[in-house]
């Protein structure tokens, strides 16, 4: 139940946020697209500001801002939902260049009480905090509650005092992003067979009794390639030898990077910023596939605030962690002491500082 969600992700997630910075850098001189987009985002109550009557809107952003970033595989409407990705974008005074972490899903943690789903509180794994908070009496699970307990358990984590925005990603949605992109062209750096789907991406059927999957197999080839969403996503899941990824898990996250690097660089081309209709379409798919909560704030205030950002300046954090036990005895994850020591950092703005000390926390990209 708790294990075995999809790494790749984390992928789907980093490219939310290069569709929220793409927002303001493109919308600054077209009020309708301002307003399409402003309208496709889903928009929910996620840090319960509007039961206590908050109204935080601010003129102007500024930073330092957090913002939590949670993406969920939705099931169905009646399953309680878990967050299947958990990371933090932390945006320095100036603005113009981000950090950003995940915390493990299996992460051992203490949850605090949740009044509001009848939740007493107690030591769980990370993402049953939005599980446990997502309980309405006589009603289907809210995702948005979900979020509610998770944020505050982040910060119980991190000893970060207030997200500045919250966002909830919905990974099903980013195969039509990638369509309405026209597709992605990225290099495979070798042949690699799919796991899970034929030729014309339809699953694959299950070997009877179980042990794996009958049936043809989708084929990347080796060199340039130009993939559409289901392609796109189902390459970046692939980790076994046997389908051609010798390095296993690490190949599938070097191949992950790649694939949101050239996401990122597809997004910010003049094939897409100068055409206003791929523009309009690439946008309203990203806004279905996200609900945004700015305290007070808009998607587009905050794309707008982070113009000059682009991805490339988005610093990627490695925290160290380790596994409690092994095999059946696998109890989850706990972070080593000088993830502690980020966290400090983190919270009065000395990361830069704390990188140069410690170069081994910056994720490798090649």
């Amino acid at each position: 139940m708790w294990r075995g969600v999809p790494r790749w992700a984390r992928v789907c997630t980093i490219l939310g946020i290069v569709m929220v910075v793409l927002s303001g850098s493109v919308l600054v001189a077209s009020r309708a697209l301002v307003a399409r987009y402003e309208g496709s985002v889903g928009k929910a109550d996620l840090f319960g500001d509007q039961a206590a009557g908050a109204s935080e809107k601010k003129s102007d952003i500024k930073g330092p801002l957090n913002i939590l970033l949670v993406g969920v595989d939705p099931r169905t409407a009646t399953a309680r939902p878990l967050a299947d990705s958990i990371m933090i974008l932390n945006i320095p005074a100036s603005m113009d260049r981000g950090y950003l972490f995940s915390l493990p899903r299996d992460l051992r943690v203490d949850i605090p009480a949740f009044p509001k789903a009848d939740y007493s509180g107690g030591r769980d794994r990370l993402n049953a905090a939005m599980s446990h908070g997502s309980d309405v009496p006589g009603q289907n699970p809210s995702t948005a509650q979900g979020f509610e307990l998770l944020a505050m358990t982040v910060q119980q984590v991190t000893g970060i005092k207030r997200f500045d925005a919250g966002v909830i990603i919905n990974f099903s949605g980013f195969k039509k992003i990638v369509d309405a992109m026209g597709g992605v062209d990225m290099y495979i750096e070798r042949d690699v067979k799919s796991e899970h789907v034929q030729p014309d991406g339809t699953p694959r059927q299950l070997r009877p009794g179980g042990g794996g999957y009958l049936g043809p197999q989708a084929q990347y080839k080796k060199g340039n390639a130009h993939l559409n969403g289901w392609q796109a996503l189902d390459y970046v899941r692939q980790r076994y030898p046997r389908n051609g990824v010798p390095d296993g898990d690490y190949g599938r996250q070097r191949h992950q990077q790649q694939f949101v690097k050239a996401m990122a660089s597809q997004a910010f081309s003049a094939d897409v910023v100068t055409n206003p209709v791929k523009l309009d379409r690439v946008l309203r798919a990203a806004g279905k596939s996200l609900v945004f909560n700015g305290r007070g704030n808009s998607v587009v205030d905050f794309g707008l605030a982070l113009k000059d950002m682009r991805p490339a300046a988005i610093e990627t954090i490695k925290l160290p962690a380790d596994s409690i036990g092994t095999g059946s005895a696998y109890r989850g994850e706990q972070l080593l002491e000088p993830a502690e020591d980020f966290f400090a950092a983190l919270r009065t703005g000395q990361v830069d500082a704390f990188l140069l000390e410690h170069p081994d926390f910056k994720q490798e990209t090649k």
